[in-house]
């Protein structure tokens, strides 16, 4: 800049501060006491501005500082807890605020990194990424098939007791596919719930049928505490997704967190091999 500009740019400074920052004459220019103590901590706070930018590009490749997370009750206890633990094993650094609600949450507005969702996605302006396939099956407990009888097909879950999720669109609606035909079955139940464990327990004390994911039931159809149903047929792909507001930037520990859960659940994921 030319000494005019200068000159003007640090009058237009004194008149705002209302202090005189420069001793000028025609011949030289001196700083003032004022303008000596303004300098230096202008200097203190550019430094601060410089460490806080690199700070926040750091936190953008490394992975530190409270991921909180929103997830389904069920999966959060059946799964997530163990894979978190697992997580901060390799992420000292990494503090995690884990939320367990069934209900779909507003991740941005609740302050939430990330959610993470099953089920068939809407379209949102939100990113999704897929971390493992959800497989779900019908089942019943032994008891109660054999007090009530096995069905055989979709249209005969009509005359049975259908356990319902709440938080399923349409809990009263169960769709099939065999052979390149779709089956949409209208079923009854006297018994839902908001929770799959809870409908779980209710399928184990012989309540009725219940359609419900491989990572809730899978144990008890191995133990045979709960036995499979309508296996001709299969319900429409479902999933678990990591779900997260922008996909520019993302800090670290989201990245890595995403990262880590799609490794660890595996395709099929762990829960459908047994393990």
């Amino acid at each position: 800049m030319s000494p005019q500009l200068v000159s003007k740019y640090v009058g237009q400074l004194e008149a705002r501060l209302g202090a005189r920052l420069l001793n000028r004459s025609t011949r030289r220019l001196s700083i003032t006491e004022a303008g000596q103590a303004y300098y230096e901590r202008c200097q203190y706070v550019l430094a601060e501005i410089d460490e806080m930018e690199s700070a926040v590009g750091d936190a953008t490749v490394a992975a530190r500082g409270t991921l909180r997370i929103n997830a389904p009750m069920s999966f959060g206890t059946g799964h997530l807890a163990r894979a978190i633990a697992d997580y901060q094993r390799s992420q000292p650094e990494v503090s995690v605020n884990l939320t367990l609600d069934d209900r779909t949450v507003d991740i941005v507005s609740e302050g939430y990194d990330m959610a993470i969702r099953i089920g068939r996605l809407q379209d949102s302006s939100l990113v999704a990424r897929k971390l493992a396939p959800v497989r779900l099956v019908v089942s019943a407990a032994p008891e109660y098939l054999q007090e009530r009888g096995t069905p055989n097909s979709p249209e005969e879950l009509k005359s049975h007791d259908c356990l319902g999720y709440a938080y399923y669109s349409e809990q009263d609606h169960w769709r099939f596919e065999a052979n390149g035909q779709a089956y949409d079955v209208r079923v009854n139940g006297r018994f839902s719930a908001n929770n799959g464990d809870a409908i779980r327990l209710a399928a184990l004390a012989g309540a009725g049928v219940s359609l419900q994911p491989t990572f809730i039931v899978g144990d008890d159809i191995r133990a045979g505490r709960l036995k499979l149903v309508l296996e001709d047929y299969e319900v429409p792909p479902h999933g678990v997704y990591a779900v997260y507001a922008h996909r520019q930037y993302l800090s670290g520990k989201v990245r890595t967190f995403v990262d880590f859960l799609a490794d660890y659940f595996g395709s099929p994921p762990y829960w459908d091999r047994g393990e």
